[in-house]
């Protein structure tokens, strides 16, 4: 065989290549295969972003349903938020050498199967149970499709396609959950979750059919993912998720009661006041990336000044249905304003365990979930009322801008990257 013979084999064999998987090579390809595995795992956080925050809007019923009060059935929203801070670090770790697209479709079949456990739990406690089972997948499947996201863009366009993955749980705020909280409240609390499962089961089928092999995409190992846990700006990073968001979600937790006890609405405007609060959330993202852009930590640290500004001014603000809905919109754009800059922040202090700081980012909003229902249904048994959490959130914004500060002189003062003497040096691991 000829140079010339053999140069044309080669050629012949890659084009069969591309016939047979339009992404190879990278994956990467104008074809509308690529935006459709986009809208796949766009699809993907629409399920979880509508599961996640529609159960805050169901306590009510769900209470009702179980001959339980709020503050117990608020149990259920922080059972799913501990799912998430479980199945985060440990799915992204033991999963570590899993293909990429398997795990996309493994995480969305559980995340299905557990909501479908919610629709069928016959009682609270293995209601419960179910929430956190649905949670497992959740940290894991964004840092995941993050990740995914921005290995199938076009050069120069990373960041675009991880926003539009990101745009599914924006959204969700602003259609899903409020269509899900009306099918609650007016079919029983059941068939909100049924509508999430039947969404997770479309994005499974979308992964299948849309998503390619991912052949060019590299997988890690445990070891190398676990390293992320060794910088000390990585744990700072998280704590001020943990802590900052915790008063947001104490207030958005009890949010459908707030406006029925206390601004005086029915509860026919609590689907308008969640899709108010979208609104402020895609907003929020919005002018978050561009103050990430062109401040960094110090966005930060506006958009939570912001968020305790408001959510003191909503203990005033809640009695009112008018300045109610407003405040609702400003703490969801100011909370969601921070997200940015904390995501990029903690991607550039992770070095290369990018799949677990990207996982862990969701389970520190998520832990702050489930700190934030705790501490809101705590003041509101002890008889302080639905005003309260909003109080207590402020404070706990405040406690992120003290951790934040904190943050920031470490790294000025040189510590920036001190790992804790816990865990091994991956390096060394490798030889």
């Amino acid at each position: 065989m000829t140079v010339t013979d053999s140069a044309f084999a080669k050629n012949v064999s890659a084009a069969r290549d591309r016939m047979s998987n339009p992404m190879v090579a990278g994956d990467r390809s104008p074809s509308t295969r690529r935006r459709l595995a986009m809208l796949a795992l766009s699809i993907g956080g629409f399920g979880i972003g509508t599961t996640e925050f529609a159960s805050m809007g169901l306590l009510p019923d769900v209470a009702a349903t179980m001959n339980i009060t709020e503050p117990v059935a608020g149990q259920m929203i922080s059972a799913y938020a501990l799912g998430v801070v479980v199945g985060a670090p440990l799915i992204a770790t033991l999963a570590a050498r899993v293909p990429r697209r398997v795990l996309l479709i493994v995480l969305m079949v559980a995340f299905t199967l557990g909501n479908l456990g919610t629709v069928f739990a016959p009682s609270f406690g293995e209601l419960v149970a179910s929430r956190f089972v649905a949670g497992l997948p959740h940290g894991a499947y964004f840092g995941i499709a993050a990740l995914v996201a921005a290995h199938l863009a076009e050069p120069g366009k990373r960041a675009k396609a991880v926003a539009m993955v990101m745009m599914g749980l924006s959204v969700a705020n602003v259609v899903g959950v409020p269509v899900a909280t009306w099918l609650g409240q007016v079919f029983g609390w059941r068939s909100a979750f049924t509508l999430v499962a039947v969404i997770g089961a479309l994005t499974v089928t979308a992964l299948i059919l849309w998503m390619p092999r991912l052949d060019g995409m590299p997988t890690t190992n445990p070891i190398t993912e676990l390293g992320a846990l060794r910088r000390s700006q990585v744990w700072m990073t998280l704590l001020v998720g943990v802590v900052g968001f915790g008063g947001m979600f104490a207030v958005y937790t009890y949010i459908a009661s707030t406006l029925t006890d206390v601004a005086g609405l029915a509860r026919a405007f609590v689907p308008l006041a969640l899709m108010i609060y979208g609104v402020g959330m895609v907003a929020g993202n919005y002018a978050g990336g561009w103050l990430a852009d062109r401040f960094m930590l110090r966005g930060v640290f506006f958009g939570l000044s912001a968020m305790a500004v408001f959510l003191a001014v909503f203990v005033a603000a809640a009695h009112n249905g008018v300045t109610a809905l407003i405040l609702i919109f400003l703490i969801g754009a100011s909370g969601s304003s921070v997200i940015p800059g904390l995501q990029t922040r903690l991607m550039d202090v992770a070095d290369d365990a990018q799949t677990l700081a990207a996982s862990l980012n969701h389970a520190a909003f998520n832990l702050a979930n489930a700190l934030g229902a705790a501490i809101g249904g705590a003041v509101i048994a002890a008889g302080f009322g639905y005003t309260a959490p909003a109080a207590v959130g402020s404070v706990l914004a405040v406690a992120g801008l003290v951790v934040l500060a904190t943050a920031m002189r470490m790294q000025r003062r040189g510590i920036s990257t001190e790992p804790p003497h816990f865990l091994p040096d991956p390096s060394a691991a490798a030889l």
